[in-house]
């Protein structure tokens, strides 16, 4: 067999052949494994939101155990503050459900004597069509109630060994960063400590951002439910905020509650017409000035890529997908822009250029206009002392 001549290369139907079946497979064992792959994720990242406590806790001279210690039991008692708030507003909530009851059988039955009027269906017809998807409910309802216990008790597990994966993570990075430097030994170690520094800037920067934006949010969410006078409008107004962590659509998903509980409780329809315009303003808000602001440009992925991810995240891990997809798309953004090979991906997924020269350009024409009215008030300035001056020259003389 004669050698194979050292620039050989494979056509490139046979490298897009390799390249598809390689992410076949990978794609087939992430779906296989998906409940210990997105446990492991999020434990990395909130791995990399406990570092920064981590490192000022050694700093002060707590041993690395210590401290790792230490930032768990903060955030899990600030996650048990959340769920315990979250629990009483729930409670609170359960204290209406016998009003909404009577709300929703008034309402069936105003529905039934339109029905009436309008299509000559009566009454009895009508019971035995609801009574006929009342028995399909109760029969799929056994499934529902299995399938929930059994996914709140998976669940349940996967917290309780979360803060083991963080730990270790936390423990151990510092054995992380070497093997990735062993990995990529062709890389040099300056450009992996970069990208790996990137990464973490990036992840960091979505979890504070996020956290403050969904305060914000979910305060002035709040506000516009309580000036509607909506019942549970801090439980309402702070669940949508937190649907957040699913981009563009979370924030609708958490307004359908409110909006049902104002046309049930509220006798105008015009109640729900101003949550939704409550909700609709504020998520304008957020995408388009508090997001922006907050977060900025270091999560420079663009709409489409950011869609697109959320339904692979989607239908690939669920709910935990969708929650995963932005931080994770601005990961592979991270790694496609420092690879050469990749670099035109990384282009794909991220923001314009063109909107990207704008906005230096609009930064520095804004800082030019500054500098030349600070120019302009310290001329002014200087004038007027010159005049004050020869004023007190004169009447001194």
């Amino acid at each position: 067999m004669p050698p194979i001549p050292q620039n050989f290369q494979l056509p490139y139907v046979a490298r897009l052949a390799f390249a598809l079946i390689s992410i076949t497979i990978l794609v087939y064992w992430m779906y296989v494994l998906g409940s210990i792959i997105t446990l492991l994720l999020f434990s990395i990242i909130l791995s990399i939101a406990m570092y920064p406590i981590t490192v000022w806790l050694e700093r002060k001279g707590f041993h690395r155990m210590v401290a790792i210690t230490i930032s768990i039991l903060a955030f899990s008692l600030v996650a048990a503050g959340i769920g315990t708030l979250l629990v009483y507003q729930v409670t609170d909530f359960s204290k209406m459900l016998p009003q909404l009851i009577q709300k929703v059988n008034a309402s069936l039955n105003k529905l039934q004597l339109w029905a009436y009027d309008s299509f000559n269906i009566p009454p009895s017809r009508q019971l035995k069509e609801l009574q006929k998807y009342y028995q399909n409910l109760a029969e799929s309802g056994g499934s529902i109630v299995s399938t929930a216990v059994s996914t709140t008790t998976t669940m349940l597990g996967n917290l309780s060994i979360l803060p083991v994966y963080i730990f270790f993570l936390l423990y151990y990075r510092d054995m992380f960063r070497q093997f990735f430097c062993k990995v990529f030994i062709s890389a040099k170690k300056a450009q992996v400590h970069e990208v790996m520094g990137k990464i973490y800037e990036v992840v960091h920067s979505y979890l504070s951002g996020l956290f403050i934006v969904t305060l914000i949010v979910g305060t002035l969410n709040s506000v516009g439910l309580l000036i509607l006078g909506i019942p549970s409008a801090i439980f309402f107004g702070f669940l949508a905020s937190i649907l957040l962590i699913i981009p563009y659509i979370g924030i609708l998903i958490g307004s359908i509650l409110p909006i049902v509980v104002a046309l049930v409780t509220k006798d105008s329809p015009m109640y729900a017409v101003g949550v939704a315009g409550i909700f609709f303003f504020v998520q304008m808000l957020e995408g388009n000035v508090i997001t922006p602001y907050i977060v900025g440009s270091k999560i420079s992925v663009n709409p489409l890529a950011a869609i697109i991810a959320l339904f692979l995240g989607g239908s690939l891990w669920g709910l935990a997908g969708l929650a995963l997809a932005l931080p994770l798309t601005a990961i592979i953004k991270v790694i496609f822009d420092a690879v050469e090979y990749l670099k035109p991906y990384g282009y794909l997924m991220g923001e314009p250029e063109v909107s990207k020269e704008r906005a230096v350009k609009s930064r520095k024409v804004q800082q030019i206009e500054r500098e030349v009215v600070d120019t302009i008030t310290d001329t002014t300035n200087e004038v007027k002392s010159l005049f004050k001056k020869k004023r007190s020259e004169k009447s001194t003389a």
